[in-house]
């Protein structure tokens, strides 16, 4: 074994051994901005706009109450989901809603939008049987059942729900029929879509965060863990007892078995998880799923191809900071950023911290690049959701994070640490370099509010990524990117055929001039959240693009040059199924 594997193992032990008094429930290093260099003076060819009031989205998430939280599961917040859930041709808005303590919140529910095609948006939670109350977390988007339709499943504390598509616009609640009903109060975070055995059919991650109880969990400032800069705060996570994921395998016939024992995954304990999202970080063609975690190790489950996983997080670098330090990982974004056809991470963490950019070697080892990429420059924010996608299609994938505090009796005493905060745009300069933009990407990023999950797709079908972004206690943010750059562009789209129709763990590699670049389907990504799976490309100057597939189930398909700007939609199998200009919406 190599030095730095036994260093890391040292570490995890350490960790684990751990005396269970911290200075604070939420982890953070304490870390000082860095200098923030030159700026470089190019322009921006993007600009993020919230449409949100115009477009209909006007009814506000909730989640506990508006100026004080006095129990975590009032701030940990919701995801959001954008698919085309209709199946015709433009993406629709899933909203996910929290519930208040004080039960005043008979209008809280997770609301389905559907698209009006015109840059509006009809709210139609009820005709689509998807009202329920409750204290809903993450959200999951795939198609299980192979019906060519995708299906949700929502985690909640208390109990999780799996909805089948009737694909007639409406959904059923088939948790019970499906085997996910559980006794207790389990509370349900990250989960995602994997075919992990590659038998064509979705199985399903569910990550759990704490053991939580209102009733026994300690009140604000009875310990060093309900304390933050001195301050009597909620409590938690550390001083909650953890739990420890599941792993449901599909048996194929609308029921699924917790394999969570022998697959290995159960035996992973001792960490507050947050985000799931899978993909084949080692580039072995099977499908691996990495969880953050919260004040905790995060957690690295690779495929050993037999039905088990190892939870290799710390051997592999991906577990904890550069120098060895917990942080509060929260949100995930998977990516090529430097372009080198590997997926590396970003990874969300808390206020006077960096977010976690960790490079991949190709062979699933990481390092993180954090501080070299630029990032240690902003460290003021709690910060959530996050994609690494190209805003302005100069081909080259920018960072995008959203941001708010989980204090909201702090800035009271504290005004250095608002409740409300603005999203963070960090453009790709190339070389691994990234700047903070202060204002040049639109007043959708500079606007303030206490966000949580994100998710990103082309809802109005012009070419580029716009946002969608859950806000606590406030209507969800709509940002829609008009990109001013001319940059050329690619959507692909996938159907599988022997892998799962959703195509969930497939990678579509991208050859545009001099540079390649990865993307690979994932069921949630950001902060619990689902991004529209017809990935985008942007491809700046370049006129022509090679695409190659490499199916969830390991078989290569090298389609060749493809036309650009334009959705192509490729069969698994039978190569490019369809090429079409995007049906553009009118602006509101």
């Amino acid at each position: 074994m190599s030095r730095r594997s036994l260093t890391r193992r040292a570490l995890l032990a350490a960790l684990m051994a751990a005396p269970a008094g911290h200075s604070q429930g939420v982890a953070s290093r304490g870390l000082h901005t860095t200098p923030r260099s030159k700026p470089s003076g190019l322009p921006f060819g993007s600009r993020l706009t919230d449409i949100s009031a115009a477009a209909g989205l006007t009814k506000a998430a909730i989640c506990g109450a508006v100026d004080r939280k006095d129990y975590i599961i009032e701030v940990v917040g919701c995801g959001v989901a954008m698919f085309d859930y209709d199946n015709d041709g433009w993406i629709d808005l899933l909203v996910l809603s929290g519930s208040r303590l004080d039960k005043t919140s008979s209008d809280a529910t997770n609301r389905l939008y559907r698209n009006n095609r015109d840059g509006t948006f009809t709210d139609v939670t009820v005709e689509a049987g998807l009202v329920r109350h409750g204290w809903a977390t993450g959200v999951t988007v795939g198609d299980y059942n192979n019906d060519g339709y995708e299906d949700l499943f929502i985690t909640y504390w208390g109990q999780n729900v799996l909805y089948r598509n009737n694909g007639n616009g409406t959904f059923t609640d088939v948790t019970k029929e499906a085997g996910f009903v559980r006794p207790g109060q389990d509370w349900g975070s990250g989960c995602t879509w994997v075919d992990y055995d590659r038998d064509g059919y979705l199985d399903l991650f569910v990550a759990n965060y704490a053991v939580f109880d209102p009733a026994r969990t300690p009140k604000a400032g009875a310990s060093a863990n309900c304390n933050w800069k001195g301050i009597p705060v909620n409590c938690g996570p550390r001083g909650l007892p953890t739990t420890r994921p599941r792993l449901y395998h599909n048996n194929r016939d609308g029921t699924f078995t917790d394999v969570g024992e022998r697959s290995g995954v159960a035996g992973a304990t001792g960490s507050y998880g947050l985000t799931a999202v899978t993909a084949d970080l080692d580039n072995d063609g099977w499908p691996d799923i990495y969880m953050a975690g919260d004040s905790t190790p995060s957690f690295f489950f690779r495929n050993r191809k037999d039905g088990t996983f190892r939870e290799e997080a710390i051997l592999r670098g991906i577990a904890l900071s550069e120098d060895g330090k917990e942080q509060a990982g929260m949100g995930v974004a998977f990516g090529d950023y430097n372009l080198d056809g590997n997926t590396d991470v970003l990874k969300t963490h808390f206020s006077d911290d960096t977010p976690a950019l960790y490079v991949n070697d190709g062979k699933g080892n990481f390092s993180e690049a954090s501080i070299r990429a630029g990032l240690g420059v902003e460290t003021r924010y709690v910060s959530w959701g996050a994609g690494i996608v190209d805003l302005d299609n100069n081909g080259l994938p920018d960072l995008f994070i959203v941001t708010g505090s989980i204090y909201p009796e702090l800035e009271r005493t504290l005004p250095q640490y608002p409740f409300r905060t603005p999203r963070l745009v960090f453009r790709n300069l190339g070389g691994g370099r990234f700047e903070e933009l202060i204002g040049e990407a639109g007043t959708g990023v500079s606007a303030a509010h206490s966000s949580r999950g994100c998710a990103f797709g082309d809802f109005d079908n012009d070419g580029d990524v716009d946002v969608l972004v859950w806000n606590m206690n406030e209507p969800p943010s709509l940002l829609r990117n008009d990109v001013s750059s001319g940059g050329h562009w690619l959507k692909v789209r996938l159907v599988g055929v022997q892998t799962n129709r959703s195509a969930i763990g497939s990678t579509v590699t991208v050859r545009y001039g001099d540079r390649v670049q990865a993307q690979e389907v994932t069921a949630q990504a950001s902060f619990l959240s689902s991004n529209d799976k017809r990935l985008h490309f942007g491809l700046g100057p370049s006129t022509s693009a090679e695409v190659t597939v490499r199916w969830t189930n390991g078989n290569t398909e090298r389609i060749g040059k493809v036309s650009v700007d334009c959705l192509v939609t490729i069969r698994e199998g039978h190569g490019v199924a369809g090429t079409q200009p995007m049906m553009r919406a009118k602006s509101v």
